[in-house]
């Protein structure tokens, strides 16, 4: 088999092991937060604590699931297609990587809003009052950080193309 075939394989195995811990975890607040009063990990600083949230980050969007699934089913295509978009190589690695998370934070936070009609957060930083929220959204927070970084200090502008030129194939037209 074609070597891409095997990278988008493993890439579809580690999606569905990150959402798997995703979904695990979000049961594990139903099943011990929910209904319960907060449990404080460091008092003061951070705390598990259950919440159902009905819109997107930071509660926006509230009760608009069908705009919130139209979205997320567009983003997770994004995703996928830049995925295939990058250069095949090591250097590019940490770059693949992030995007799995991010599909995998989609993922997760998609599968709950289809199911239960709002998203499970229990992660809590007390210390600056930071809106609740999940494994999901970390690997969504923390890989668009990462990216960021990437993007300004480590990948040179013309090996971005890929990103900002999504329809120029690889001899540079369109």
């Amino acid at each position: 088999m074609k070597k891409s075939v095997w990278d988008a394989a493993a890439a579809f195995l580690a999606v569905i092991c990150l959402v798997f811990i995703d979904q695990w975890t979000k049961l594990l607040a139903v099943a011990y937060l929910k209904d319960q009063p907060a449990i404080p990990l460091i008092r003061g600083i951070l705390e598990l604590s259950y919440l159902e949230n009905r819109g997107a980050a930071f509660g926006i969007l509230q009760g608009q699931k069908i705009l919130l699934v139209l979205f997320t089913g567009f983003l997770t295509l994004l995703i996928v297609f830049f995925y295939f978009r990058i250069p095949e190589g090591k250097r590019f690695l940490p770059f693949r990587l992030l995007m799995i998370m991010v599909l995998s934070g989609a993922v997760g936070n998609f599968i709950d809003r289809c199911r239960l009609d709002y998203v499970i957060d229990f992660i809590y930083f007390k210390l600056i009052d930071f809106p609740v929220f999940n494994v999901a959204d970390c690997y969504v927070t923390i890989s668009v950080a990462l990216f960021a970084l990437l993007i300004l200090f480590f990948y040179r502008e013309e090996e971005m193309d890929f990103l900002f030129h999504p329809f120029k194939n690889k001899k540079g037209s369109v």
